[in-house]
């Protein structure tokens, strides 16, 4: 079990690495072109494939805490940590990434968003917040209770998108902005947390540690809703002017 679980762990740096770095082309470069296509499709589908190894990781753990993580010795806090709340963030990432490629995918034809695997990771979503939520409660983890509410945000976001008949113009981007973003901010979470495991396990679950990239995050998602409003803006001024 050890030796399949380092391997998935190599596996999860090199799809995590290559969703760290190329997080910050699309975001800070030009929207719309060619390199931003490109490397936003990177970023999502390495992120894909990370949470998908990461929930083969939080699997593992749940059947053998003590054996995955040998350097820890309560086993409660292994399985509530690295097995019940890694396997609900692989799934708020997972969830993240697919939708934000969907809302592009789906911005002509916005009933394909209430279809398939969109529509199905959001009770699952809403299901590992829930279960993440009554573990934390459970071995007085209080963080797990915090950070459940990011999951119940997601999908209740996504759903009054998804189940809204005539969505207003642009809000597509909006969603999708959302979307890649808080992936790239689960991203830098798990790399900062459970990284810090092992290098200061003291402030592993720091609070503070967590919500420096939920603030960074949140600040570039508000950054470019605005710039998003201000264009629609911008776009109803230019026709008004035009018809009179």
């Amino acid at each position: 079990m050890l030796t399949l679980f380092h391997t998935l762990v190599a596996i999860h740096i090199v799809f995590g690495t290559v969703g760290l770095v190329s997080f910050w082309i699309p975001v800070l470069g030009k929207k719309g072109n060619r390199n931003h296509r490109l490397w936003g499709k990177i970023f999502a589908w390495s992120i894909l494939a990370a949470g998908s190894v990461a929930l083969l990781l939080s699997i593992c753990t749940l059947i053998d805490p003590l054996g995955t993580h040998p350097h820890l010795k309560d086993p409660v806090f292994v399985r509530g940590i690295f097995g019940v709340m890694m396997l609900y963030l692989a799934i708020l990432t997972i969830n993240l990434a697919w939708y934000g490629l969907q809302t592009i995918k789906n911005k002509a034809n916005h009933a394909a968003n209430r279809r398939g695997l969109n529509l199905a990771l959001q009770p699952i979503l809403i299901a590992a917040a829930f279960a993440c939520a009554v573990e934390g409660v459970l071995i007085g983890q209080y963080l797990m209770v915090g950070m459940s509410i990011i999951g119940f945000a997601t999908a209740g976001t996504n759903l009054f998108f998804m189940l809204n008949p005539s969505p207003r113009p642009k809000v597509y981007l909006m969603e999708h902005v959302k979307a890649i973003v808080g992936a790239g901010i689960s991203v830098y979470t798990a790399f900062a947390a459970f990284g810090a495991v092992r290098v200061m396990p003291s402030i592993a679950l720091h609070p503070g540690l967590w919500a420096i990239p939920l603030v960074i995050g949140l600040a570039i998602i508000l950054y470019h809703h605005r710039q998003i409003r201000l264009s629609l803006r911008a776009r109803a001024n230019q026709t008004a002017g035009a018809a009179s």
